[in-house]
């Protein structure tokens, strides 16, 4: 099943993870230090949650998780056949799992990922995976209080 992923910075994880949990009815799926991520069956949506009071903006990034790599090379071919320039990760470690995934930036900036989960993985207490559309390469730790940009 796809389902839409919204990725949010939120000032207070465990304030944030109690109102999306009744918004909701449904508890996380995944809940570490600082993140959580819930797998809602109604409306089917994935929503992730970054403590990062510093960002500038609440939205982090938006994507479509897939159930397959596949799919996501599907959607990358598809996409460049398009005129769409993408940035292709494959068997990365972010967030708390290991994804394959393709990123494209909407006409305004907006960064959209199409993403497959290969396995859950643990991270290094406030190291977080931030990704710039624009070069995808780029990967760097940050630590705790440390301006995320975006992370998968």
């Amino acid at each position: 099943m796809s389902r839409v992923q919204l990725a949010l910075n939120v000032s207070d994880i465990d304030k944030a993870v109690d109102f999306y949990s009744k918004l909701f009815a449904t508890t996380p799926a995944k809940r570490r230090p600082g993140y959580a991520n819930f797998a809602v069956a109604d409306p089917p949506l994935k929503l992730v949650l970054i403590e990062n009071a510093a960002a500038d903006g609440r939205l982090n990034h938006l994507g479509v998780e897939v159930p397959t790599t596949d799919e996501v090379t599907a959607a990358d071919e598809r996409l460049k056949h398009d005129g769409v320039d993408t940035s292709t990760e494959d068997n990365v470690t972010c967030c708390y799992a290991v994804q394959d995934k393709v990123w494209v930036d909407d006409p305004d900036g907006a960064p959209w990922e199409i993403y497959t989960v290969l396995a859950d993985a643990e991270m290094p207490a406030g190291q977080l995976r931030t990704v710039e559309p624009e070069d995808a390469t780029a990967c760097c730790s940050v630590t705790p209080g440390a301006d995320v940009a975006r992370c998968c």
